[in-house]
């Protein structure tokens, strides 16, 4: 009998791996300030992340009432780039009990990936710098391809560089993106509540809630893999 291949964990990056709203505010209040506007807040945060740093800036803008010209974009974009790059990994940590997790699923023969609307670049060089790269067979940004979340091609193309089965992953994150782009591509689903989502994820109708990572486990996963493969097979 051919054994089922390795289970995939993929996660979303900002409000699920990792606590990134004091260098996302402080990188984007830097960058509003050319335009003179008034700072934002941590509240302001969960109505302004999901999309990537050039809608963040753009939400902002509007906001505070700022009519944004589409030629001034490119250059706050670059302006919020390098102020965070250059401060990595500022204040960003892992949520509590992450790193714990991905060595129960990785010692127990898991992928994991990352799947985010995040630059690659941004992404994979926060994560370096946290010294938690190694950790993922993957990591996709929001321009990795032609498309991001929740489009299920986002997911399904981070799947395939994972060397992943889509049949056998499952996806974790914060907010409707990533709980659409799992019910898009037909892939089980864990929310987290302790992220940026500007609705309770509830609201969302994941298929599990983890309100800490002690909870995730390969039980856990298995138990969601099968429940999706019995659902298919009605």
């Amino acid at each position: 009998m051919t054994p089922a291949p390795a289970p995939l964990v993929v996660f979303d990056l900002d409000g699920t791996l990792l606590d990134t709203h004091a260098d996302l505010v402080e990188s984007l209040n830097h960058t509003i300030a050319a335009l003179g506007l008034e700072p934002v807040s941590y509240d302001d945060l969960t109505h302004l992340v999901g999309q990537g740093a050039r809608v963040m800036i753009e939400r902002a803008c509007r906001l505070r009432g700022h009519s944004l010209a589409e030629d001034g974009l490119p250059l706050l974009v670059e302006r919020f780039v390098a102020h965070y790059a250059g401060n990595m990994p500022g204040h960003t940590e892992p949520y509590p009990g992450l790193v714990a997790a991905m060595n129960r699923l990785k010692s127990t023969g898991y992928r994991l990936a990352v799947c985010t609307n995040k630059m690659e670049s941004l992404a994979v060089g926060l994560l370096d710098k946290l010294d938690l790269v190694s950790y993922f067979e993957a990591i996709t940004g929001g321009d990795t391809f032609q498309y991001r979340k929740p489009d299920a091609r986002h997911l399904t193309g981070t799947i395939e560089r994972a060397s992943g089965d889509i049949s056998r992953t499952v996806m974790i994150g914060d907010s409707i993106n990533d709980i659409a782009v799992a019910r898009n591509a037909a892939v089980p689903s864990i929310a987290v509540p302790f992220g940026y989502s500007d609705v309770p994820v509830s609201s969302l109708d994941p298929d599990v809630i983890i309100t800490h990572y002690d909870e995730l486990t390969p039980e856990l996963v298995e138990g969601l893999l099968k429940g999706s493969a019995a659902k298919v097979a009605v």
